[in-house]
């Protein structure tokens, strides 16, 4: 099953193995994708899909150094090589697109004005051009900004069809800016955008519906991690979580999205299987960052029914060949994760294909 062919939004994919939004910093200080992010792509498209590192949509949602956005005519042009390279290969290839939100610095987005749904800063210490400093106190988002924000996300999403991407998958997930919505350790606002899990969900929904709109539902996926409780989004209340999933993958439903991607511990719990059954269409999984998802987890995922894919990371960072590698049941290379946050091509380009 984990090696079948799934169709996926308009797209037919070769196999039910997707490559995670996986971060690595090799954009430069422009955020332009040159040659060594071209390659990167193109060594993995035999995977059923490629999923982009997280992108920004704008300069005050960029999180890191190094990460590629989709705002600049030069990002858009350095994406379309990307994705003409992973096309040639006969792969697929969505764009993550990520606002940071309170994950980053002034210093990290050049001066532009680090936003939040409230003033509520991350507990703990962020890697700036100069050094560790501080998270800052966000600006709480206006009613007024919200449409603003939302329009970037858009914009974005557009962008990412003329460089050539089959797709866009909205980040929301691990603390970034449309997760804080949903935590209410994040957001404590007071208006129709905070409090209930129905007004936690708002901001969300109603970009999922912006983006669908823009660029057609069939070309648009949303990655979710609930009760995941990293970069200070925590959801520890089990019925308030239930609730806030519910009411935002219920409402989301109806648009017959591409997929909906889930990253929990578990994704054969009843929460993970509780909001597939609601979401009713393409449904992927990824088992989270406390261990490496293996072949056979993999593979009973979706032969037991629980996933139509998997979502993998470190085996697809070591192994550009993972597909065949796992459908052979041939040994895998070892990720280095020493090279996973860098700039050069070690770790990133040659991690060999099996020889064989």
């Amino acid at each position: 099953m984990l090696f079948s062919p799934l169709t996926l939004g308009e797209l037919e994919l070769s196999n039910r193995l997707v490559m995670a939004p996986l971060t690595r910093l090799r954009a430069g200080q422009e955020g332009i994708p040159g040659p060594l992010l071209v390659e990167h792509y193109r060594q993995r498209a035999s995977l059923g899909l490629i999923i982009s590192e997280g992108t920004y949509p704008s300069p005050a949602g960029r999180s890191y150094m190094g990460q590629p956005g989709l705002v600049t005519e030069q990002q858009i042009a350095g994406w379309k090589k990307v994705t003409d390279a992973v096309h040639a290969e006969g792969g697929r290839m969505f764009a993550q697109v990520m606002h940071g939100g309170r994950v980053s610095h002034e210093d990290i987005t050049g001066g532009h004005t680090i936003v939040a749904p409230s003033a509520v800063a991350i507990d703990g210490d962020v890697r700036t051009p100069s050094g560790k400093k501080p998270f800052p106190v966000p600006h709480a988002l206006t009613g007024d900004e919200l449409p603003v924000v939302m329009q970037e996300i858009v914009a974005a999403s557009l962008n990412a069809i003329d460089a050539g991407f089959d797709g866009v998958e909205l980040h929301s997930a691990n603390g970034y800016l449309l997760h804080e919505f949903l935590a209410p350790s994040s957001n404590v606002r007071t208006d129709s955008y905070g409090g209930s899990p129905e007004n936690r969900a708002r901001f969300v929904i109603e970009t999922v519906n912006a983006v669908a709109a823009a660029v057609g539902a069939q070309r648009v996926g949303i990655r979710i991690s609930p009760e995941h409780n990293v970069q200070g989004a925590f959801e520890s209340d089990p019925a308030d979580v239930r609730a806030t999933y519910e009411v935002l993958v219920d409402s989301i439903a109806p648009l017959n999205l591409a997929y909906l991607s889930v990253l929990h511990q578990d994704p054969t719990s009843a929460l993970v299987q509780d909001l597939r059954a609601r979401f009713n269409g393409t449904f992927l999984v990824n088992t989270g960052f406390g261990t490496v998802t293996t072949r056979e987890e993999a593979a009973a995922l979706v032969a037991d029914g629980h996933a139509d894919a998997v979502v993998v990371g470190r085996p697809a960072i070591a192994n550009p060949d993972l597909a065949r590698r796992w459908k052979e049941n041939l040994p895998l290379n070892e990720p280095d994760p020493s090279t996973f946050y860098a700039d050069s091509s070690a770790g990133y380009t040659d991690y060999p294909v099996h020889a064989a």
